[in-house]
């Protein structure tokens, strides 16, 4: 059986590959961020091409969307290297950002100011009123960037309030939620959910190895498809 790891163990791992000198964690961001665009598109190989003639006929965009939500740690700065990837292959990108970006931690805001180079960041909204960044268009795919490993706690109510937004937006547009290491909202060293209301993903993407998470034996599966990308570790 493969080892499953937990956050803390997973965190030594990084921290002794960085201090040997081996790999820096702007490298292993950048990896990261482009093993969860390789596994998107091994899982779903439609989202390579342009939509369909037929599809830009009916009034739908010429270019495939995503819509990345960060969060205030390296979780986040993950999902700004997806979102950069994303816009180089010709996706219209937009990301959202729950936290201070002054307080990211350093490789993290580096990727953040990487990103503003080409796109916007918005903040995490508590308005009800129709947020047409989310979905006009909808978009061809979610990726849940916020948190990570390590959670342990539930979460802040802005974070419990935007994952509802598309929760509901989700339902219309069908298009599936990709999470990087775990879904928010799920504690990574047991699988168990942090609170009642959370968003299952379709697609994990990890790194290294399996976390605890992932093969936990819990009521719900909220993680789906669970894939491990190699980021040289």
């Amino acid at each position: 059986m493969t080892e499953l790891l937990t956050s803390a163990q997973m965190r030594a791992i990084e921290a002794a590959a960085i201090a040997s000198g081996s790999v820096t964690g702007l490298e292993l961001m950048e990896r990261a961020g482009q093993g969860v665009v390789d596994a998107v598109m091994e899982e779903w190989p439609n989202l390579k091409n342009k939509p369909s003639l037929i599809a830009r006929l009916r009034g739908l965009p010429a270019r495939r969307k995503a819509v990345i939500f960060c969060g205030p740690g390296n979780n986040g700065g993950d999902g700004f290297v997806i979102a950069r990837k994303l816009h180089q292959l010709g996706w219209t990108v937009v990301c959202y950002l729950w936290g201070d970006p002054e307080r990211l931690p350093k490789d993290a805001k580096a990727n953040y100011l990487r990103w503003l180079d080409v796109g916007q960041v918005y903040p995490f909204d508590a308005s009800e009123s129709r947020d047409v960044r989310l979905c006009e268009p909808f978009p061809d795919l979610w990726v849940d960037a916020i948190f990570g490993i390590g959670q342990s706690k539930e979460l802040p109510e802005l974070v419990t309030l935007m994952m509802q937004r598309v929760y509901y937006e989700q339902n219309w547009c069908e298009a599936p939620i990709v999470a990087v290491d775990v879904p928010t909202g799920v504690d990574a060293d047991t699988g168990q959910s942090l609170q009642t209301f959370l968003w299952c993903a379709d697609l994990t993407v990890t790194f290294h190895a399996k976390k605890v998470a992932h093969d936990a034996d819990v009521e719900i599966d909220r993680c789906g498809k669970v894939v491990v990308a190699d980021i040289g570790l």
